[in-house]
Order: structure tokens, then sequence, then C-alpha cells
């Protein structure tokens, strides 16, 4: 018999398709009543797609963001505020990775825009209600629906340029929001066939872009498992895996991708085993025996780095992490104290794989 549960679904418009961003000026149209001009931000990657847009968003177009950092600098927060509210912005177009969409984010939680996300990465962020923000080294994040883009607009032609080591770290990404959505205390069986889809895409679609970065049907079928991916974490929340990377991330500047590549393997190693149904249901997707050694094989496969040692990390920072951390008594389905979270950090840090039982 099926156990009760409850499943908060998100509501997001999601136009699929290559050619899509020439359907942004109408989708802006669609926010409703009282939108008019957009604050454009966009990724330098994409500078190019973006000029076109800005062209094309007409009298829509009230002003531009081109600077943008990852994990969202509290400095750069401000002033993309300010920017907005110069320019008299009704609503924002965010084109770009994750840390485009988490500007823009940034200026919603504060003045309650609508957004309209163009993701070219595969970070799922567009597909959430988290939002970020680094101050002097701390990320704090936080969950709030005025944060959610109100349309997702994903096109593939976007993307068939993406470099193939941006696009592997990218899909490391998107496969720890399939993994996290299976262990946190709010996962439920929708979010766990969510993911799984999620996951079946997104290895599929990884690996015919690892012997043609170009294919179009595989960047359509990574942006369609990147979806599943950030709506099955929007749904669950996030645990322990997503909590170390943020930590990683603000206090030591690591890349968010890569460090997601290089802790999930060893996350997984601990709390896969307390959810032994959804763990079966995700090797089935990833055709492996084992999902946490499954997961780093395919990142070695993929050239991610698996190691925080190769992100610039120090074996002290690890533990150094490890004890910050475990102060804050972090709720998982496995118990976890300094001596578990110092162990999985140290193998991270060394890009262990990860085989055995934690002790």
């Amino acid at each position: 018999m099926l156990e009760g549960f409850v499943h908060v679904g998100l509501p997001s418009r999601i136009v699929l398709g290559a050619g899509a961003l020439d359907r942004v000026p109408d989708e802006v149209d669609l926010l409703g009543i009282g939108i008019g001009k957009v604050l454009l931000i966009a990724t330098k990657a994409v500078r190019g797609d973006a000029d076109l847009l800005e062209v094309a968003l007409g009298d829509r177009f009230a002003g531009r963001i081109d600077e943008v950092r990852q994990h969202v600098p509290a400095e750069r927060a401000e002033a993309a505020r300010a920017k907005a509210i110069e320019v008299g912005a009704h609503g924002i177009v965010a084109i770009g990775g994750g840390s485009a969409i988490g500007l823009a984010k940034a200026i919603a939680l504060t003045s309650g825009l609508p957004i309209i996300a163009v993701p070219t990465t595969y970070a799922g962020s567009e597909m959430t209600p988290v939002w970020g923000q680094t101050t002097d080294g701390d990320k704090a994040t936080g969950t709030d629906p005025i944060v959610l883009p109100k349309t997702v607009v994903y096109d593939p032609l976007l993307s068939h340029r993406l470099p193939l080591k941006v696009t592997t770290a990218s899909v490391a990404n998107a496969l720890a929001h399939c993994v996290e959505a299976l262990w946190t205390p709010k996962a439920d069986p929708i979010t766990e066939v969510t993911a799984v889809e999620g996951a079946r895409a997104l290895r599929e679609g990884l690996l015919v872009v690892l012997g043609n970065r170009s294919d179009l049907e595989a960047r359509s079928n990574l942006l369609y498992g990147a979806c599943l991916a950030g709506s099955a974490l929007a749904s669950a929340g996030t645990g322990l895996h997503h909590k170390l990377c943020h930590l990683l991330g603000g206090a030591y500047n690591l890349p968010h991708a890569e460090t997601h590549a290089a802790v999930l393997p060893q996350v997984t190693r601990l709390n896969a085993p307390a959810v032994p149904r959804a763990k079966a249901r995700l090797e089935a997707a990833l055709e492996t025996d084992d999902l946490a050694t499954g997961l780093f094989d395919l990142f070695v496969k993929s050239g991610v780095p698996t190691s925080l040692r190769e992100l610039g990390l120090t074996e002290q920072q690890a533990v150094e992490a490890a004890r910050k951390f475990a102060a804050s008594k972090p709720d998982n389905p496995v118990p976890v104290d300094e001596e578990i979270l110092t162990e999985v950090l140290i193998r991270a840090w060394a890009g262990e794989r990860p085989e055995g039982v934690v002790r």
C-alpha cells in the first residue's frame, strides 16, 4: 500500500524548442497587466544572443546588465537592484547560466519583479524558488516563491555551442538535483519519478554530446532533463549535499558546478542506502549497479573534476569545512557528525572512488 504524502507543485510556464528565443518578446507581453519594460541580464558567453534579444524586445527593453558572477556577491546584487529601479523595470529577462538567473532572483527577492529565465546551461535554478547571495565569504540561501521565474524558455540552439567542459560540469550540477531530491524530508513519490526521468534524460544527452557537442537532439534532452531536475529539487528542497556545496562555494570561492561533481558521489555513498527503492530506480536510469560509483565513473568519463583538490581546496580547508558544517547539526536521513563529515569531504578532496560503506 502506498504511504500517504504531500506534494507541492510550483507554477511555471515552460517553453522548449529550437528557436524558442524568438518567442521571448511575446512571453513578456503574456506576463500580465502592468508589465512593460524589462531589464535584460546576460552572461558574457551569450552576449551575441542577448544583443539580438535586446533588439527584438524593442520598446519593451529598459536596460541591461552584463556583469554577473557566480554565488551572487552582495555588492553585485545591490547594484542590480539599483539598476532595476533606475531604469524603471517592470520585469526581468535573464539569459545565460545559473549566475545570470541568480542575479535576477536577487532583484526579485526585494522588488517582486517577475522573471523570464532563458537558461543556456543545465543548472536548473530556473525551476526553483531558491535564491543565494554571498557576503564576505558566507553564502546565504533561502526559499521564496517570489523569486521563482514565471516563464522559462529553453532553446537548444543557445546551448549547442556550449564548450564541452562547461557542458559536462553543468550536467553534473543537474544530476545533483535529481539525486538530492530522493532523500530530503520533503521528498515524495512524485519528486522521485520526476528525478529519475530527469537523470535518464541527462545521462542519455550527455553520452551523445561527449561524441558530438553540437547534436541538437541531445542538447534538447539535456535541457529537458535539467528542467525535470530543477522541478524535483524545487519540490523536495535541498539537503546535506547542496548545503555542503554552498558552504564550500561561499567560503572558498569554489566553482559551483564542479564542486557538485566532486561532492555528490561521496554524499551518495553515505545516503543512498537509506532510500533503497529510489536508489534502485535511479541506478536503472543511469544503467549502473551502484549509484555512488556510477555517478563517479560517469563524471570521470565526462572529464569533470572529481576532487576538490583539483578545484583549489586544501586538505586543511576540507577538515575546517567539516567542522563548521557539523556545528550546524544538519538534518540528514543518515545521522552525521564531524567525523563522518570529515570522511566525506576528505574523500571528495582526494577524489576517491566511492566504494564501500561509510564507517
